[in-house]
């Protein structure tokens, strides 16, 4: 039995957030639970008091001090044992309909907000000995689609940079969760970001904003399923760095490496000529 952790979520007042959160105070831990907007917590506050701990924060605003943030949770409680970097919204464009300001907004959330969050945990993790990361990436982290190109570079930024900080602090667990679709409020009418149409991308990138602007309330995947599958993985003895959820994940997933051995067994010869020929 593991024994009560403390955890800071952000993104925690919807969708994965929200059901993470609800699964740790299910398990018997505390949350801090940071949203930009906290009403959406009260009620969970209210049923929960002293485990639920409502904290408002954008990760993004000018100015916010994200260090000072996990200083605070540590001197509250004592310590810090998971942080979430939940937080996140979609965005469709393809990269020329894509405003400067659109690009560097997703950036600030997906990558530089749980970069200096992650970075002002480290020293807390260190002094403890342990500690817990987990990074809500997305299949996007994995595999591309028309439209959604800033949003995957932005989950592979984060995969990328979590996979290096895993090999530098070995006492800290890192957990990249993968999801494909899941009913969350992502796909509700006026949560994405879509970039201005251009009538020369309607061939490629138009099916993909069809099926985010159409799409709410069919995804198959179930937020609070995945937030049972995330505990029950961060505390497995053999816990992978990457956990996919959801069908449409793993098979996207394994299309691509699929893809990707494919055309490095047979470029190799190609890719190995360049070597120097004296060793």
């Amino acid at each position: 039995m593991t024994p009560p952790r403390v955890w800071l979520v952000t993104g925690a007042s919807s969708g994965f957030g929200r059901a993470i959160t609800e699964a740790a105070v299910a398990a018997g831990d505390t949350v801090v639970a940071a949203a930009r907007r906290t009403d959406a917590l009260a009620e969970l506050a209210d049923a929960h008091p002293g485990r639920v701990e409502p904290l408002a924060l954008d990760v993004t605003a000018p100015g916010a001090d994200l260090t000072a943030a996990v200083d605070d949770v540590v001197a509250r409680h004592g310590r810090l044992d998971v942080l979430a970097n939940v937080a996140g919204r979609t965005q469709v464009g393809a990269l020329e309909e894509t405003t400067e300001d659109e690009l560097r907004a997703l950036f600030d959330l997906h990558v530089m907000g749980p970069a200096l969050l992650t970075r002002a945990a480290l020293p807390h993790f260190r002094a403890q000995g342990s500690g817990a990361v987990v990074q809500l990436s997305s299949v996007g982290g994995q595999v591309c689609v028309p439209g959604f190109g800033v949003y995957c570079a932005t989950k592979f930024a984060l995969e990328g940079l979590t996979e290096t900080v895993a090999q530098e602090c070995p006492h800290v667990r890192f957990l990249i969760v993968e999801p494909g679709a899941f009913r969350t409020e992502l796909f509700r009418p006026g949560a994405a970001v879509m970039s201005a149409p251009m009538a020369e991308y309607e061939e490629t990138v138009g099916p993909t904003r069809a099926f985010v602007t159409g799409g709410d309330g069919s995804q198959p995947g179930d937020p609070d399923k995945a937030a049972a599958a995330i505990l029950r993985v961060l505390d497995a003895e053999d816990a992978p760095l990457r956990l996919p959820l959801g069908r449409d994940a793993v098979t996207g997933i394994r299309a691509r490496l699929t893809g990707l051995v494919d055309d490095l067994d047979r470029w190799e010869a190609v890719s190995t000529s360049t070597d120097r020929d004296d060793g």
